[in-house]
């Protein structure tokens, strides 16, 4: 079974234009939070995972905070920004995303609609992502309808 770690960026603050915008003070405490709670869920696969985080500063922001909790690298994916649609994403994972654990750090509503389409196979499902939420599937393809939903952490769960 393959796995994938789906993150929504902490809180940013408000502003213009949209790429550039930046985590809040808030927002870098929820990454640290679920860093942590990722690092202890991981385990033996912690040595493998790729990070693939969205080039938005907020996304890079997320996943430098993550993989220095990790001791991880980070890689850009200009395919996951917020109204990437979801298809290209599928077919990348199908594609470049094979046997290792994969963490994506990207944005609303693309996290939402990835997460529910792997998991319902609808393309009207969405999941909740509050800032910072990790949801956690496995599958042994990547398809819609094809993965489970094996665990959902976000960092109010987490005080």
């Amino acid at each position: 079974m393959m796995q994938l770690w789906i993150m929504r960026h902490g809180e940013a603050a408000p502003g213009h234009p949209d790429a550039r915008r930046e985590l809040t003070e808030q927002g870098r405490a929820e990454v640290k939070a679920m860093a942590k709670w990722l690092a202890t869920t991981l385990d033996a696969s912690r040595d493998q995972l790729r990070i693939a985080a969205s080039p938005y500063v907020r996304a890079q922001q997320t996943a430098a905070i993550v993989a220095e909790q990790l001791g991880a690298q980070v890689e850009s994916l200009a395919i996951i920004t917020p109204d990437n649609p979801v298809q290209p994403v599928i077919d990348w994972l199908q594609e470049d995303a094979q046997q290792v654990p994969l963490l994506l750090i990207s944005h609303m509503p693309l996290v939402g609609a990835l997460s529910g389409r792997l998991v319902e196979g609808d393309p009207r499902s969405s999941s909740r992502m509050p800032t910072a939420a990790i949801a956690a599937l496995q599958a042994e393809v990547w398809a819609a309808g094809c993965a489970e939903l094996i665990n959902f952490r976000h960092p109010a769960e987490l005080v």
